[in-house]
């Protein structure tokens, strides 16, 4: 059966649309009052508080877009005028063309300028001390069969450069769980082949880690870093490359595309892999807090969340091996 995930799914970022209306930044500024002024302090707040990259463009965007729908409804724009009605004509905007997901990160996000501003003493009152956050339907990310992983890796089976590397990277999701950002950000030096483990330092929150894999995908590792020592950019501490360089986000995403459309499977997201890679680890009967470490949970919600569409294949599975009502 082909489960697909559409990219906007994953929640690295707001899955939304192109809003229905843009005005240029430079006309915005020159419309706006002080509350723009704010945006490039907020986002060194950010920095200094050591947020993620991915996690500081998209609070600093969203910031930007706020000051955009107020100067285009004529709202004011002055941290002290603003009040909760003036958000929620925001939200409202939002629900009209952007997913439920979108706009709970969308409201997370705004939340956390409107903390700052607080703290700055911009605002005497935090116009969203009362609100709460809009409803996000649940949604399962659909994990792969075990024949739906086995077309995938079939497709990379050979001795070519990018075969190996492809399937090394493929093996590497399914094995250790690692999020987008965090394989794109890998460097040689954080494998230890020796112990089967990587060290993942980009996580969420930026918290170091580390992961662990099996002989498997140590093996395929092995393979590909034979090929990479003989590649133009070898002497680079990126470890995946292309014909260019180093891959990044777009790349990696990419080459997953065209091997599940390849394996007849549809087109796979890289976060589909890190929940089925949740889903084998609980089905194989590992703890909650062994997963929260090697997936860089903090929450102790995740692993629920993690594969949660097959959350009754395993109930049942665990129910046939500890033999429940076969001693009546």
């Amino acid at each position: 059966m082909t489960r697909t995930i559409s990219p906007a799914s994953a929640p690295a970022a707001p899955a939304e649309t192109t809003p229905p209306e843009r005005l240029p930044w430079e006309q915005v500024l020159a419309r706006a009052g002080n509350l723009a002024g704010y945006i490039d302090s907020f986002e060194r707040h950010l920095r200094l508080r050591n947020r993620s990259p991915r996690t500081i463009e998209t609070y600093v965007e969203t910031a930007r877009q706020f000051v955009r729908f107020l100067v285009e409804r004529g709202m004011p724009t002055e941290g002290a005028s603003l009040r909760r009605e003036h958000v929620e004509a925001y939200i409202e905007w939002l629900q009209a063309w952007a997913s439920p997901g979108g706009v709970s990160v969308r409201y997370r996000s705004i939340q956390q300028f409107f903390n700052y501003l607080t703290d700055e003493g911009e605002c005497a009152t935090h116009p969203m001390a009362k609100m709460h956050k809009p409803a996000v339907p649940e949604k399962e990310v659909p994990i792969l069969t075990g024949a739906e992983i086995t077309s995938l890796l079939d497709t990379a089976r050979s001795a070519h450069w990018t075969d190996r590397r492809d399937l090394a990277m493929i093996r590497l999701f399914l094995d250790a769980g690692l999020r987008l950002a965090e394989m794109v950000a890998l460097r040689v030096g954080d494998l230890d082949l020796r112990t089967n483990t990587v060290f993942v330092e980009m996580g969420k929150g930026r918290k170091p880690r580390t992961a662990a894999f099996g002989d498997r995908t140590a093996q395929a590792l092995e393979r590909y870093l034979r090929l990479r020592a003989k590649h133009p950019h070898a002497g680079r501490e990126e470890l995946w490359l292309g014909p260019k360089g180093p891959l990044g986000r777009t790349g990696v995403a990419q080459m997953l595309w065209k091997r599940s459309e390849e394996a007849g499977i549809g087109k796979i997201h890289p976060h589909q892999l890190r929940h089925t890679a949740a889903h084998r680890c609980a089905a194989a009967g590992m703890q909650e807090t062994d997963m929260m470490r090697l997936f860089g949970w903090r929450s102790s919600d995740m692993p629920k969340l993690y594969g949660a569409s097959a959350a009754g294949e395993r109930a049942v599975e665990a129910y046939r091996r500890l033999g429940v009502g076969d001693d009546l």
